[in-house]
């Protein structure tokens, strides 16, 4: 990662940096790696965990009761503060997306070092992370 980064700084010194990534690339030499180098920021999968599920729990079940109610999948967006009891150095930015559909629930987790002020959950999560799973599908066609 740091020579990639070196090249792509020596190219663009100013460009904002964001790496976008599934659950598999959510390991603390990356996240510690982003943290600090300025400009450089990363949305990361983060695989559910009962922890993190406790934590939703409100939010799931107000998500259950309004897609009960509408026919339709709810969605509820919360902001969480977390660390890992044993892998991560410092706490982190944790945006979960609780969700329930007509076949149950469907909690998802990212991680971030982005500023909730100028990415609040609902856009941090649909309009950033989820496009990586679009810009995979356009990889997956070539």
């Amino acid at each position: 990662m740091a020579f990639l980064h070196v090249r792509i700084r020596a190219r663009w010194p100013h460009t904002r940096i964001i790496v976008r990534g599934d659950s598999g690339f959510c390991r603390e030499p990356l996240m510690a790696f982003c943290e600090t180098h300025p400009d450089t920021f990363y949305v990361l999968g983060l695989a559910r965990n009962s922890r993190l599920q406790h934590a939703t729990g409100r939010e799931l079940h107000e998500a259950a009761r309004t897609q009960a109610r509408t026919g339709h999948a709810a969605r509820v967006f919360k902001e969480l503060r977390c660390r890992t009891k044993k892998t991560w150095a410092c706490e982190r930015r944790v945006v979960a997306k609780v969700e329930h559909l007509a076949k149950g629930s469907n909690p998802r987790f990212v991680v971030t070092n982005l500023d909730p002020g100028a990415w609040p959950a609902r856009e941090l999560y649909e309009g950033l992370y989820c496009a990586r799973g679009e810009m995979e599908n356009r990889i997956k066609e070539q």
